[in-house]
């Protein structure tokens, strides 16, 4: 009996394969399964983010039987880093920049991005000085038309040329042994590691700062669209959360139902964006990104921007367009924690190196700088984590825990000690109270007196316990951020003369600090306002419960932004607070906020000390009411970083336990309670 069901069993198989033979499923099976072995993965195209969702889509390396094969690489198919740029050019001094001057029209687009060149720290005048060669392509120029043929040219070697002109240059060999630095490149003609791929910039793209993302929810919005598609004309069609077919004609049995079409000037409000291959869709790529709309890119025939620095599988998707009905399965039945993740990243890649003009070209001369740099380039981390490689110099480290922004990350903590740093103006006396109370702090590590006044240094200084040195400064306020090499520790207290502190009221503002060591946490503090009737900003020191700036007279922060500020800041900039001293406070929190998008920390302050401490603004604008734009620092200050980055906050920290009843001994911070 045993013997004929096993005999019925094999005849029923053997029945099945032959119809399955005849029915022609097995090379639909080969092609999800296929035989031959894969190949890397090509740089800076994601991966897919579910196998066991998209385990039947071909991968985006698999070559196509029904795609037409690539052409070569018509311009320098054999140069590389190593054989086309000579690095030894650029020991010394490092990466210097020289723009040759433009012949012909030149637009719009293109003045920006000769001012982005100019006010980048590596662009110097001087031809003899640079070790790059820059040549910028103007986008008026009439398709098919390279003359790059500047003085010293030298067959392009050391050049970067920079074309942003949408049809394809067929006389591109011209370009000889230079880089190319091209908006939306074909991955068949890219050559990884030596070009740099750019993004399709809108003609209206901001010079500086640029709109923020739009992502304001977790989750997306009930009435928001599951998809929204590229198309041309720059709309995008988009298609409700309960579609069950892909959203655009042609290419579905069935159709969609409701639809509507966003026009070009609004941003997709959708979960995922729907982006063709094609040259005419890609600049929809930035606008997916800044509405926080995650790109699904439907051909890897163009290279992603700064894929060689961007790790891009954590902000978009890529997909087979034959497989259509597939992916949007697989983008229905993502977890929604991925998504979110997925919709972060596309935040933080705008924000950090695509929201303008002048964050996609100095991005572009970082990853060349990183090329020179080699192993002392930024670590992957410091590219795809906020802040982003642009304001996390490699010159200050190269460790990611030396930055105050990835001791969470990293799962460290900064260290236990500070340095003070008295600042002495030309009207202040010296200050032997205000070392003595903080140099009595058990944290306290060493005192730095910044004597920038006129007057004789005194002949006595108060005995400390920890080492005191005296450095005559340049009589400028610029000077009180400059990044001294006698600075042995990560946090500094920020004071001037004329401040008053207790031991207990540095020692919990330290504490605090440790907890925060990306922010600033201080003592007094400023707040800023928008006047609509004079458009312009001003900023008050009335006492209230809102503040977005706290006084460097008295505050704790992470040296690095002595870094930052010296190199990193425009030169105008650091100028202005010279001539106007009281600037430097709102100067130095512009910075701290425009990095980490965050308030800074109030911290008590005694009213004893109040009455001697320099509340208000004495520069124009301050008070309730503010001057014009043009005449105060701040709006000189909002326009120079192209956004108010400044964060109101109402959150103060204070010691829980002072105010117990317990003796006066067992008190941590005794002369915080008030009498």
């Amino acid at each position: 009996m045993q013997f004929w069901t096993r005999k019925s069993l094999w005849l029923a198989l053997s029945a099945s394969w032959l119809l399955l033979t005849l029915l022609g499923v097995f090379p639909l099976l080969r092609l999800a399964v296929s035989p031959r072995p894969q190949p890397a993965a090509p740089q800076g195209w994601p991966c897919w983010l579910d196998a066991a969702l998209l385990r039947s889509f071909s991968q985006p390396e698999e070559p196509l039987e029904d795609a037409p094969q690539p052409p070569q690489a018509p311009h320098g198919a054999s140069c590389s880093w190593g054989i086309c740029f000579d690095a030894s050019r650029c020991r010394g001094t490092g990466l210097k920049v020289f723009v040759h001057t433009a012949a012909g029209p030149t637009s719009e687009m293109h003045r920006r991005i000769l001012a982005s060149l100019e006010g980048s720290h590596y662009h110097t005048r001087s031809l003899g000085e640079a070790c790059l060669l820059l040549l910028l392509l103007s986008p008026d120029a009439p398709a098919g038309r390279c003359d790059p043929d500047p003085h010293h040219w030298d067959g392009g070697r050391n050049h970067l040329v920079i074309r942003l002109h949408p049809d394809p240059c067929p006389q591109a060999s011209q370009l000889g042994q230079a880089m190319v630095a091209e908006a939306n490149p074909r991955a068949d003609t890219f050559r990884p590691g030596f070009d740099v791929a750019l993004p399709l910039l809108p003609k209206a793209h901001p010079f500086r700062g640029g709109a923020p993302g739009q992502l304001r929810q977790h989750s997306p919005h009930p009435r928001a669209a599951l998809l929204a598609l590229a198309e041309e004309g720059g709309r995008w069609r988009m298609a409700g959360t309960h579609s069950s077919t892909c959203p655009w004609d042609g290419r579905c049995e069935q159709h969609l139902g409701p639809e509507q079409n966003s026009p070009e000037d609004k941003l997709p409000n959708a979960t995922f964006c729907l982006i063709p291959g094609h040259r005419t869709e890609a600049s929809r790529f930035l606008q997916a990104l800044q509405a926080g709309c995650i790109p699904v890119l439907l051909s890897p025939r163009w290279q992603l921007p700064f894929s060689e620095v961007i790790d891009w599988t954590k902000a978009a998707i890529v997909a087979d367009e034959r497989l259509l009905l597939q992916v949007l399965a697989a983008l229905q039945e993502m977890a929604p924690a991925r998504v979110l993740a997925l919709r972060q990243q596309t935040q933080f890649l705008w924000d950090a190196y695509f929201s303008s003009v002048e964050k996609v070209i100095h991005t572009m001369l970082e990853i060349i700088q990183d090329r020179i740099l080699g192993a002392s380039a930024h670590p992957s981390l410091l590219w795809n984590s906020p802040p982003g490689a642009l304001l996390a110099l490699s010159t200050f480290s190269r460790n990611p825990q030396a930055f105050p922004f990835y001791h969470l990350q990293q799962g460290s903590r900064p260290e236990d000690r500070f340095s003070a740093l008295i600042w002495v103006g030309a009207s202040s006396q010296p200050p032997l109270k205000l070392i003595e109370a903080v140099a009595s702090s058990q944290h306290c590590a060493q005192i730095l007196v910044l004597w920038n006044s006129e007057k004789p240094l005194p002949f006595r200084w108060p005995e400390t316990t920890v080492p005191m040195t005296v450095m005559e400064g340049h009589r400028k306020v610029s000077d009180r951020f400059f990044p001294y090499s006698t600075i042995s520790t990560d946090a500094i207290l920020s004071l001037d003369a004329h401040s008053s502190l207790s031991t207990s009221e540095v020692d919990f503002a330290f504490v605090v600090w440790q907890s925060f060591p990306e922010r600033m946490v201080g003592f007094l503090t400023w707040n800023h306002f928008w006047v609509e009737a004079e458009g312009g900003w001003g900023y008050t020191a009335e006492m209230a419960n809102e503040f977005s700036m706290v006084l460097t007279a008295a505050a704790f922060y992470h040296r690095y932004y002595h870094t930052l500020f010296t190199h990193s800041l425009p030169t105008a900039m650091r100028t202005l607070v010279d001539e106007a001293p009281a600037c430097v406070d709102v100067l130095m929190n512009f910075l701290v906020a425009a990095v980490t998008k965050l308030p800074p920390i109030k911290v008590p302050y005694g009213k004893q000390h109040q009455e001697t401490a320099p509340l208000a603004p004495t520069v124009p604008g301050s008070g309730s009411r503010p001057q014009a734009p043009h005449q105060d620092c701040i709006n000189q200050m909002a326009a120079e970083f192209g956004h108010m980055p400044l964060v109101s906050s109402r959150l103060r920290l204070d010691p829980v336990l002072f105010k117990d009843p317990v003796s006066v001994q067992r008190k941590k911070y005794r002369s915080l309670e008030k009498p």
